[in-house]
């Protein structure tokens, strides 16, 4: 075999060097196409402690869905239009749209309603022997100071068969800005010229009695640990605190709760197509809303520049997933799917997310 035996080996030897090189080569170019290839897209945001419950469960879901990954803190309504007119963050929330001063200053946001809740009134009354009712009118006194004690007459007209305590009535507020009391505020002056002239609606307001503490939990907390507390928060913070909640009287004389289906019935109403946010009134619905329509209820909104540089892409992305597929995690915590002639208008908010020049 010899020279010939030799000559085979190294024909054998170089073959499998140049396979070998060969393979090293495609994958050092499948690694340069796989790094060419665009990371997955991150998201900042902060705002609105309302829908915060949902947007937990948005957060994993998205990232699942189309890889984005989204980080969001909830600081509040008031911070969330305050850092995202700063661009500290990629988008912002608020349970508030935004006041024509707050919109120039945001230079070119869009505001999209992309949850709906009812507001609940939780308290804290141990040994009641049943569900509290309340109304308007009284909750407007509460705030106001005029009603104080909570086996005052006017509660007791609407709960004739509960153990109504003779103990003071503490009323529990956001002492931050905040989307939460606007909503309330808003209810509060629609129910109440009194309450419109002289404390208002807004995302802070000067309540002229209680106890402030800050976002969702902070509330929440305060009533958890005072006895004879009460104070208004989304439902979903109701329900994850176990909290007993007020049934509100509506203006078809019955008393509802901010379940699906009494925030479904406030929305009944609205436009069939909507063109910009002053349409969206479902705060104290008229009685052709439904026996169930639940007076408090209310959208919450993200807020997103529309020139929006290389993030434009991911935040149309992000805010259409969370308007279409995002929904379906609403119920089980009180959020109500957005109406079709909502999701029509958010459709074309989006689409003004642009990266620019």
């Amino acid at each position: 075999m010899g020279e010939r035996g030799n000559s085979m080996k190294g024909a054998l030897a170089l073959g499998l060097v140049v396979v070998a090189v060969v393979a090293v080569a495609a994958v050092a170019g499948q690694t340069q196409s796989a790094s060419a290839q665009p990371a997955a897209g991150s998201l900042v945001g902060t705002g609105a402690t309302f829908p915060f419950p949902l947007i937990s469960k948005w957060i994993p879901a998205v990232d699942n869905a189309l890889g984005l990954k989204i980080t969001y803190t909830a600081t509040g309504s008031g911070a969330g239009i305050a850092q995202i007119t700063a661009r500290t963050v990629d988008f912002g929330a608020s349970d508030a749209p935004l006041s024509p001063d707050q919109l120039a200053a945001c230079k070119s946001c869009v505001v999209i309603p992309w949850a709906l809740a009812g507001m609940s009134v939780p308290y804290n009354l141990p040994g009641l022997g049943g569900r509290l009712r309340l109304s308007g009118p009284v909750l407007v006194n509460i705030y106001l100071g005029k009603i104080s004690n909570w086996n005052d007459p006017a509660v007791k007209k609407l709960n004739p068969k509960l153990n109504l305590p003779d103990k003071k009535i503490t009323p529990v507020y956001r002492s931050d800005g905040s989307g939460s009391t606007y909503a309330f505020t808003d209810y509060l002056s629609v129910v109440s010229a009194q309450w419109k002239s002289k404390v208002g609606r807004n995302t802070s307001v000067n309540f002229p009695v209680g106890t402030g503490a800050r976002g969702s939990s902070g509330v929440a907390g305060v009533v958890k640990s005072t006895e004879g507390a009460l104070t208004y928060v989304d439902a979903a913070y109701s329900v994850q605190n176990k909290f007993q909640f007020a049934l509100i009287q509506n203006r078809a004389g019955r008393f509802t709760t901010p379940g699906i289906r009494g925030v479904t019935q406030a929305v009944s109403q609205l436009p069939k197509k909507i063109t910009n946010l002053s349409q969206l009134k479902i705060v104290d619905p008229p009685k052709s809303a439904g026996k169930l329509a639940y007076p408090i209820s209310t959208f919450t909104y993200v807020i997103v520049p529309t020139n929006s540089g290389d993030k434009a892409v991911d935040l149309r992305k992000w805010v259409y997933w969370a308007v279409t597929q995002g929904q379906k995690f609403g119920p089980p915590l009180f959020f109500v799917p957005l109406p079709a002639s909502v999701k029509g208008f958010d459709y074309r908010e989006i689409k003004k997310i642009q990266s620019g020049s």
